[in-house]
């Protein structure tokens, strides 16, 4: 009854430096697979170049063309493979069935504490480490004292689940203490205890800056005072369409947008959330910075969206996540300058990978060191927001009194974290 489970993912390496990689995938449907795969592959910091996906509501076959988002990434394809694997359905039993799938316990929390001299760029070294051996930041707490030492709880997850090896503990403290050289005062790597709990939320955030941070889209005034206002202006452009007269059992999904890092993540994560099923897709190359993306899809009962208010709210759903995936401002916090980056939570409680990696690496390109740091949740009445808060520390070249400053940091990080 089909292939081996180790034949649902097939991986063919290009032949050129810089040819694309074509990933294969063929493996028992289920809904949402798609955000899942997406969500993999930006985590290893891939990019797709074009797509095609198709499925009889039964079994899919997925066809992916992707490339690293920077050269010096270091990427092993077996350990993607791996992974690929571990969201395909295990069975086609499972599936014809429609019995749940067995899905392994929650990976285990570990904290990893380290006491240090503080320096420029030295949190993205640490999360380029981590992010290179696959372990998860969850939670992060940043702390600098006065006498320029810095003490950072990092609470992780390995997507290898090897954690508890000495082996795989040794590899990361090695490598931990490779980056922080003789600056490190104390390094220490156990799991986590009740103090994980602790830190789950989020220093509150004031009303106006939940409003301004978190509000649906930016208003006109705004994005002409960023210095982003090209691009944004093109990410507005936006256009989805809904058509159910071209296929009797589909309604036909029609994307055309800017593109960026991350897109089809963006676009397959609302899908999942609402519970709707892609029968056929199409992600075309980028074409003068925009991407085309036809998708046939149905509600989960296998109906086509025909209601006109499930079709609207789809459709504001989707434009709202390709337009403003990510939310990114500067505000006052009492005397202290703070940036904060928000992004929406899947509804299965997942938030997006390397937000924390790129923030860092814009902070650490501009020359401007990270006085403190903290990851949390957010709630508002319609989702949960991970939000990513730095306090800025003020001795650098930037005045962050001066609109244009800001501005200025703004864009940086937006562009990183974009893929612009």
């Amino acid at each position: 009854m089909g292939l081996p489970s180790d034949d649902f993912v097939v991986i063919q390496k290009g032949k050129q430096p810089g040819e694309p990689c074509v990933i294969n995938i063929n493996c028992p449907d289920k809904t949402g697979l798609g955000c899942d795969i997406c969500r993999i592959i930006l985590e290893f910091g891939l990019y797709i170049t074009k797509g095609d996906v198709s499925t009889d509501g039964k079994w899919c076959y997925i066809v992916l063309w992707v490339v690293p988002h920077s050269s010096s990434l270091i990427l092993r394809w077996s350990n993607l493979k791996n992974r690929l694997l571990s969201v395909c359905p295990s069975s086609l039993v499972s599936f014809y069935f429609d019995q749940p799938s067995t899905h392994a316990a929650s990976s285990p929390v570990y904290l990893l504490q380290f006491f240090c001299l503080d320096r420029k760029g030295l949190l993205h070294d640490v999360t380029q480490v981590l992010c290179e051996l696959e372990l998860i930041i969850q939670r992060v707490k940043v702390t600098t004292t006065p006498d320029g030492r810095v003490l950072d709880l990092f609470f992780i997850t390995d997507n290898m689940e090897l954690l508890h090896t000495k082996k795989r503990q040794d590899e990361t403290m090695e490598q931990l203490h490779a980056v922080l050289g003789e600056s490190c005062i104390s390094c220490e790597l156990q799991l986590a205890g009740p103090e994980y709990e602790c830190h789950q939320g989020i220093s509150s955030l004031s009303p106006v800056v939940a409003g301004e941070l978190l509000r649906c889209e930016l208003s006109d005034k705004e994005i002409c005072s960023q210095a982003l206002s090209s691009d944004m202006a093109k990410l507005k452009k936006a256009s989805v369409a809904i058509d159910n007269s071209l296929s009797p059992v589909h309604t036909l999904l029609q994307i055309h947008c800017a593109d960026h890092k991350g897109l089809l993540y963006d676009i397959m994560r609302p899908l999942k959330d609402c519970n709707i099923q892609i029968a056929y897709g199409r992600l075309s190359p980028n074409t003068k910075g925009h991407r085309d993306l036809d998708l046939f899809i149905q509600h989960k009962d296998g109906k086509k969206i025909v209601d006109p208010d499930k079709q609207s709210a789809l459709c504001s759903r989707l434009k709202v996540e390709m337009l403003h995936p990510l939310r990114v401002i500067v505000a006052n916090r009492g005397p202290d300058t703070e940036l904060l980056v928000a992004n929406p939570v899947e509804l299965s409680g997942k938030g997006r990978p390397r937000v924390f990696y790129d923030v860092t690496l814009a902070l650490k390109s501009l020359g401007i060191c990270i006085f403190s740091a903290e990851i949390g949740r957010h709630s508002t009445s319609d989702r949960e927001w991970e939000v990513y808060r730095f306090l800025l520390d003020e001795d650098c070249n930037f005045q962050f009194s001066n609109l244009v400053a800001r501005n200025q940091i703004v864009d940086r990080v937006r562009r990183i974290l974009m893929g612009w």
